[in-house]
């Protein structure tokens, strides 16, 4: 269920019954011809299909994360590291004082690894909060079953095509790999200069059904970690 079709009532007897909810976090940056929105689209629907079965609760994903590297191409927003891990703080804050007691962050950018320490920091000195951090996408099965497709999937390229993140349908386009050392050592205008579309190569585009298969994959390995494990405080 997501937090948005919910009052503070609802909320009130929800935590009374069961004390879990989802935290998805993403991004809005570039990923060459795909939505700006990609990583946000898919943290939240992951977080919200894995949920629902559940009767867990589903917050708006947080629409902006770290992505200095893109700053270049128009459209692309980049909180600084101290920003992002202060608004995470304050929102679990938040979250805890509503009464829930155990919340899965639900990440949809690399970017955000930062989020995964602050996760671990936030329970100390609190023994009645878990907080567990799940980059769903390279989550273990899930990232199987995208070297099981195509070792190449990686940021703006296939991996990320599903029909809810595509804008318009284009030919299978296969773009040579691009330079990531190099590209890690480069500003924001070098990294544009270096990725042109940018996507970091690889095809373009996967058959639907495959990206069908692996997101179910995704979903069931990010239901998984809603139910557990979790700390027994009984």
């Amino acid at each position: 269920m997501r937090i948005a079709d919910m009052s503070w009532s609802d909320v009130a007897a929800q935590v009374a019954r069961d004390d879990r909810c989802v935290l998805p976090i993403g991004s809005t940056e570039q990923h060459a011809g795909l939505s700006l929105c990609v990583d946000s689209i898919l943290a939240e629907r992951v977080a919200v299909e894995a949920a629902e079965p559940l009767g867990v609760p589903v917050y708006p994903a947080m629409p902006f994360g770290l992505a200095p590297y893109f700053d270049a191409f128009p459209g692309s927003v980049s909180l600084r590291v101290e920003t992002l891990l202060a608004v995470v703080r304050d929102v679990v804050g938040s979250l805890h004082r509503s009464g829930f007691r155990r919340i899965l962050i639900v990440n949809g950018h690399g970017g955000n690894a930062p989020v995964g320490a602050l996760a671990s920091e936030l329970m100390s000195g609190r023994d009645d909060l878990s907080v567990k951090f799940h980059s769903w996408w390279n989550a273990p099965r899930t990232w199987e079953a995208v070297q099981a497709i195509d070792p190449s999937g990686s940021h703006a390229n296939w991996m990320e095509n599903y029909p809810w993140t595509r804008l318009r349908e284009e030919p299978v386009r296969t773009k040579p790999s691009v330079d990531r050392d190099l590209m890690r050592a480069s500003n924001p205008a070098g990294v544009r200069a270096l990725l042109g579309d940018g996507s970091f190569g690889g095809d373009s585009v996967k058959p639907d059904a495959d990206m069908l298969a692996l997101w179910a994959v995704g979903v069931a390995e990010t239901r998984d970690a809603i139910e557990g494990p979790w700390p027994d405080r009984s």
